[in-house]
């Protein structure tokens, strides 16, 4: 067990007496090598990379929290090191490991709403505190934390409560925003179903935000991204709504009928109807609700997961060579696609086009500095 925090970890390391404690992942591994098989890593987002790229270059499984990194350059070191390496991998988008968005892409892929023109997507985080302009002042280090381990590959910033256990989501050097809370969950039944994945290139860009700054994300967004056909689906337009914001209710749709979850969730525009889904993906039904009454779902064709579980599907994995679900290959695409979000929160209005492939951005060049980050000494990666 590995927490720079003694308190925090504190319930582990007495659920788990047995287990070997340590506040370094590094001198873990250093002195664990030959004994660990996989890991998992449920750090702030900034430590996501440097400790799966540690484990994986050691050959163990990894099994890392969402989103899969920091930075969009770290997402394609993984995916590239996994596949290099052999290693079984999973992302913590528990979701994909449902059976609700599995019947949300054979609704879709069975022609449901015909062709998807439209995908909306929201949720009503930040549930922490953003839109913060300058660094917090200095407090007293807890006497239980390691802080210079807890900032890791971060710039050094004096300590303050309101930055760690919780709120580090908001601040650019630790985390990754609403987008990176959420962004995996709920943009994860689009980018399967729609095949998103599939695309070479995209172009994003920012259409409304309030409280943006070099410190903190902002505390609402709006963010459109266009993608090109896809084998026989057509171009779609993606929306990204955070901060409590939400897409216009088609006039269709009365006003009584749940969009998603409330809160969180997504609409799907086609050329033959609407259809929405919860956070999850779960919940899938057509609107308006009368539309669901007479529909028949179409048959389960991709594989159920036993007990909706990832963390089993992950160990199966493990034990039988086969890759997960969510697997770095497909996690970081994903990742990519969500953190472009914030390289365009970072571009003021600018549309970007995104050259998947090459992991560019061909029309702004000096964005393409915000692929990646500076590494403080003694944490760099080799992207």
């Amino acid at each position: 067990l590995c927490d720079p925090d003694s308190e925090r970890a504190a319930e582990a390391f007495y659920r788990f007496k047995d287990a070997k404690q340590y506040k370094d992942y590094r001198k873990m591994f250093d002195e664990m090598a030959d004994e660990i098989d996989a890991c998992t890593i449920s750090t702030p987002d900034h430590t996501h990379a440097p400790a799966a790229f540690r484990a994986m270059s050691l050959g163990k499984h990894v099994y890392v929290q969402k989103p899969l990194t920091h930075t969009i350059a770290e997402a394609r070191l993984l995916k590239n090191l996994a596949k290099e390496k052999g290693v079984i991998t999973q992302m913590g988008n528990q979701g994909h490991c449902g059976d609700g968005v599995r019947e949300l892409c054979e609704m879709m892929w069975a022609g449901a709403i015909g062709g998807v023109t439209e995908a909306h997507i929201w949720t009503n985080r930040p549930i922490w505190p953003q839109g913060i302009a300058e660094p917090l002042p200095e407090e007293p280090v807890p006497a239980s934390l390691d802080y210079d381990l807890w900032i890791g590959t971060a710039p050094m910033r004096p300590y303050n409560k309101k930055y760690m256990p919780f709120n580090w989501r908001a601040w650019w050097d630790f985390g990754c925003g609403a987008i990176g809370d959420m962004a995996c969950h709920i943009m994860d039944p689009a980018f399967w179903s729609l095949k998103l994945y599939e695309a070479e290139s995209y172009k994003v860009q920012v259409i409304f935000e309030e409280g943006m700054n070099n410190q903190t994300a902002p505390n609402k967004s709006t963010i459109k991204y266009q993608f090109p056909a896809r084998g026989d689906m057509p171009p779609v337009t993606v929306y990204w709504y955070d901060g409590g914001m939400q897409p216009k209710r088609p006039e269709a749709i009365p006003a009584d009928q749940k969009l998603g979850d409330g809160d969180n969730g997504s609409l799907y525009i086609g050329t033959e109807g609407y259809l929405t889904a919860g956070e999850y993906g779960g919940d899938a039904r057509l609107l308006p609700d009368e539309k669901m009454k007479d529909y028949t779902k179409p048959d389960k064709t991709i594989p159920r997961i036993p007990g909706e579980n990832p963390y089993r599907h992950w160990l199966e994995g493990i034990r039988s060579g086969q890759k997960t679900v969510s697997d770095f290959s497909y996690a970081a695409a994903l990742t990519e696609v969500a953190n472009m979000g914030n390289v365009a929160l970072h571009c003021g209005d600018k549309e970007l086009e995104v050259d998947v492939v090459n992991m560019r951005i061909t029309n702004v060049p000096e964005a393409n500095q915000l692929l990646t980050k500076e590494y403080r000494k003694g944490w760099e990666l080799p992207c």
